[in-house]
């Protein structure tokens, strides 16, 4: 039973791979997502607020498609690192040594994303209230969040 028990943890190499490869599918959709973009704004001739409005927003919504990527792509490492092999070369801000650790650092990750999202809503706000509600829903969640991780106290 042993074994069993100790060989189990090489289950999670299933989330490492479905991980790697939702990273990869995004990378590779966001990159093709960039370059059709670009395409488009050379090619359409159309040079106006509007036009350039849409570009920046077709920018801002790729971003967050990086950033979840970048996202999936550290859940992957750090479940690598905490249940596979802790040995393999990482620069130290990536660097997990325990779930804590990679809590921090998706929180911080998803902090971001949320953050580029309000972008993308306030880059095509049109002067509704609405967007109050959005942005104060986004804070308290942020603000769970900062305080889910804050410092710990240690026990005496």
């Amino acid at each position: 039973m042993h074994r069993l028990l100790a060989a189990s943890r090489y289950l999670v190499l299933l989330a490492v791979l479905a991980l790697f490869a939702a990273t990869i599918t995004l990378l590779l959709y966001g990159t093709i997502s960039v370059g059709w973009l670009i395409f488009d704004a050379a090619t359409s001739g159309a040079l106006s607020s509007k036009g350039a409005k849409s570009l920046v927003l077709g920018f801002i919504e790729n971003a967050d498609l990086f950033l979840v990527a970048t996202a999936l792509h550290i859940m992957a490492l750090g479940l690598y690192e905490l249940f596979i092999d802790d040995t393999i070369p990482m620069p130290p801000w990536l660097q997990i040594h325990t779930l804590d650790d990679l809590k921090t650092k998706l929180i911080g990750v998803i902090v971001v994303v949320l953050a580029v999202v309000f972008l993308g809503h306030a880059v095509t706000w049109h002067g509704d209230h609405s967007i109050i509600y959005f942005g104060g829903a986004i804070g308290a969640v942020i603000a769970s969040l900062a305080i889910f991780t804050g410092p710990k106290k240690k026990k005496d």
